[in-house]
């Protein structure tokens, strides 16, 4: 692997407060402005907050990139726009202006102790990552379970494929 390779990597961003659309654009913007090449992005895709759908609805979308940053840089570069955009630290899974997440980078399993694990964890039992994801790599397979992205899709409970639309 050479030190500037381009790095083919997915993330999610989402949003459940103040204008969502706008945040994400901003969240867009901020990245690219650090280098973070915009391939392709997914349609919106408004969701019910998570674990607590009392919360405001969510607006997500996944974009594919490319950069040359490690998964760390790029995690750090990610949490840094999170910030920049107003986020604030609170509990697990509240409500928050931005949200950006490796989902997946190169197709590859990666797990750093106590900083990051790819592809992210729970994302297969995420519809608002799995139908965005599906717009933009219909052959995608989980390098871990090797399951193709509509084996994951399908997974998903009826509540959940019903509950998400695309925007």
């Amino acid at each position: 692997m050479s030190e500037n390779q381009v790095n083919f990597i997915y993330l999610g961003i989402g949003s459940n407060l103040g204008n969502r659309k706008n945040n994400i654009e901003k969240a867009k913007f901020e990245l690219v402005k650090k280098n973070i090449k915009i391939i392709k992005s997914s349609s919106y895709f408004e969701s019910l907050s998570w674990p607590n759908p009392k919360n405001p609805k969510f607006l997500n979308i996944i974009l594919n990139v490319s950069t040359i940053l490690k998964p760390l840089e790029l995690l750090e570069k990610c949490k840094n726009i999170e910030v920049l955009l107003g986020r604030k630290k609170s509990l697990k899974n509240s409500p928050r202006i931005c949200d950006i997440d490796i989902i997946d980078y190169n197709n590859t399993r990666i797990a750093i102790k106590n900083k990051i694990i790819l592809p992210h964890p729970r994302m297969h039992k995420r519809n608002f990552v799995l139908l965005p994801f599906f717009q933009l790599n219909k052959d995608w397979i989980h390098p871990i379970s090797k399951y193709h992205i509509k084996r994951l899709i399908l997974s998903l409970s009826n509540r959940d494929i019903t509950s998400i639309k695309q925007i």
